[in-house]
């Protein structure tokens, strides 16, 4: 008996892990948490994952850091001496502390952050030539990935609507970049700042000449990217503009155009309604011998309207109906009897004038 032979065996695909600018093990602790809990975390173009182990490719937690305020280096609670394995990053919505395991994994997280919010390499840390180095190569990938990319505070609004939403969601950012209205496939920058007490709305057209973007104020600037066309302003306004960025909250918040009113969805009717009442049944009345076909179909319309109207009505409909049916009868018997008596005196002439016949 031969045997039947079974298809080889396929290995599974293995998940690719994803790929980090820098990663390593963190212990974060939110807003919300009692204790630090500990995460393989991975920084990937403006945003932090964090992932149960190194062998994970799905993330368990994110952080945007499009909404990057400062780092602070946080040393323990109750302690004055911090032995530099602390660190506090500080976004508009919140404050996240970190713990790392030495002084040099912290200045490479505090690196690597500054670098991909700044598009810079910082100097300002204690870094070695080697770590310098690795931060300049992936700053060129994180530029040459946005110049690809539109920035989180590029939103497809009219001008009108930039308006109102730097006005009504001020918590979320004062800078936004939007289409332009030329049609030309630019585009522009909206921004929203107080002076002397006055909320005070700008517009900044940015023109595409080649691979460049040039920003079109007193000094035309030209900026090698939609990003750093953002980090042009926030720079040059001492930080006093941050991009807009929606919060979960926010995150369905569209402004209707003026031409396009927002109608209020009803109200849900009740589970249970009443049901109105049915017509009253009539009885069909056969059509009586003798009735023509038209009177018939007449009959049975006007019964059908009857049965529609109101009952006061109905006795009314029926009565002139009935009225009229026997008026028709009456004058088919007549006719019949008219007939036979003129059937009976021909007879007779005919009898009265051949005598023969009554023989």
């Amino acid at each position: 008996m031969a045997l039947a032979l079974r298809p080889p065996r396929v290995p599974k695909p293995k998940r690719s892990l994803p790929s980090h600018y820098h990663e390593s093990f963190l212990e974060k602790k939110g807003p919300r948490d009692r204790d630090y809990k500990k995460f393989w975390a991975g920084l990937q173009g403006l945003t932090l994952y964090f992932y149960n182990s190194n062998r994970d490719s799905q993330h368990m937690e994110k952080l945007d850091l499009g909404m990057f305020v400062k780092l602070t280096d946080e040393a323990p609670w109750g302690s004055s001496h911090d032995r530099g394995t602390h660190f506090c990053l500080v976004l508009r919505n919140q404050e996240i502390k970190f713990k790392v395991e030495s002084l040099e994994s912290r200045e490479m997280w505090k690196g690597f952050i500054l670098m991909v919010v700044e598009l810079r390499v910082p100097s300002n840390l204690n870094l070695l030539p080697g770590h310098l180095y690795m931060m300049a190569e992936v700053l060129a990938k994180e530029e040459a990935r946005r110049a690809l990319e539109m920035p989180s505070c590029f939103l497809k609004v009219s001008r009108l609507e930039a308006q109102l939403l730097l006005e009504r969601h001020p918590e979320c950012g004062n800078l936004l970049l939007r289409p332009s209205g030329d049609g030309a496939g630019g585009v522009s920058v909206s921004t929203l700042q107080t002076l002397n007490g006055t909320p005070v709305v700008r517009h900044y057209r940015v023109k595409r000449e080649g691979p460049k973007y040039v920003i079109d104020v007193e000094e035309p600037f030209s900026c090698t990217s939609l990003d750093a066309v953002v980090n042009y302003f926030v720079s040059h306004s001492n930080k006093q503009l941050m991009p807009f960025l929606l919060d979960d909250d926010y995150e369905k918040v569209i402004v209707p155009s003026p031409s396009r009113p927002v109608v209020p969805k009803p109200r849900k009717l009740a589970m249970f309604q009443a049901k109105p009442p049915k017509p009253p049944i009539v009885p069909k009345s056969e059509p009586k011998k003798g009735l023509n076909s038209g009177l018939a179909r007449k009959l049975a319309v006007s019964s059908a309207q009857a049965s529609s109207s109101p009952t006061t009505g109905l006795a009314d409909v029926t009565a002139e109906l009935k009225g009229k049916l026997q008026r028709r009868l009456a004058l088919q018997q007549a006719a019949e009897c008219t007939g036979d008596q003129r059937a009976h005196l021909q007879v007779w002439r005919i009898s009265q004038a051949d005598p023969s016949s009554q023989n």
